[in-house]
């Protein structure tokens, strides 16, 4: 059983992915199960579940959330509620696991993504709550970055998983695990990624230019000129440092 962990759809603010879209790459790529962590909101989880279960081929559709905290992001999986950004990551940890959720780190180690990257001071303080931690994300652009990932998952004592990080269809069916069983429950997820192969495929840095046309595509369909200047001063500024 393949299973792709932490995938966005047109409901994350840099991702355009239609839901029949992503459906027809589970299929054509074997994916039998798929946790949706939009950013910052379940809606998109909830509705692309709806989706799937009017089709004749299922595919398991987890709900989750990518939850940028004030100390960086978290992932919570199996979610039945919203969790809003900007409190600490203890109350985030703590708002995940009221709902009996699954906490699982993104991409712990990231120079390129350090603001949204969850500060090392926080896993430690709470390491005993966490339930797995990606030491391979599909966007990692350096292998240097997996093996310091790696490191703090040895160094805090973490269940290794693999995050797909999936914002375009071309990146969907490369990253995954593969488990013997479906995880129907929070349980049955931890039980299984504790034996599960990781299946790591290197980032396709295209794709990293899509999401930064995709935001700046929705900044300018929602009418944001001044956060879309401010977006493109940043990455020349970015370029030329």
């Amino acid at each position: 059983m393949k299973i792709e962990i932490h995938v966005h759809t047109r409901y994350s603010k840099d991702s355009m992915m239609p839901f029949w879209a992503i459906y027809l790459k589970c299929i054509v790529s074997g994916i039998d199960a798929i946790a949706i962590t939009d950013h910052n909101n379940i809606d998109g989880a909830i509705e692309f579940k709806r989706f799937c279960e009017k089709r004749k081929r299922k595919i398991q559709v987890i709900i989750g959330e990518e939850i940028f905290s004030s100390q960086g992001e978290i992932i919570g999986l199996y979610l039945s509620d919203y969790i809003r950004p900007g409190l600490s990551a203890s109350e985030t940890i703590k708002k995940i696991k009221d709902q009996n959720g699954v906490v699982c780190i993104p991409h712990p180690y990231d120079i390129k993504r350090q603001k949204t990257v969850l500060e090392e001071t926080a896993i430690a303080e709470n390491r005993e709550f966490i339930d797995c931690v990606e030491v391979h994300n599909g966007r990692n652009i350096s292998l240097d970055y997996d093996a310091q990932q790696q490191c703090i998952a040895n160094k805090y004592g973490l269940t290794p998983i693999v995050g797909s990080d999936a914002h375009t269809i071309i990146e969907l069916g490369r990253n995954y695990i593969e488990v013997t069983m479906l995880p129907l429950t929070p349980k049955d997820f931890r039980n299984i990624i504790t034996d599960a192969e990781l299946r790591c495929r290197p980032c396709m840095r295209i794709a990293h230019h899509i999401t930064k046309i995709v935001k700046s595509l929705k900044l300018l369909r929602r009418g944001n000129y001044n956060e879309l200047y401010r977006t493109i001063i940043r990455r020349i500024k970015k370029d030329f440092n």
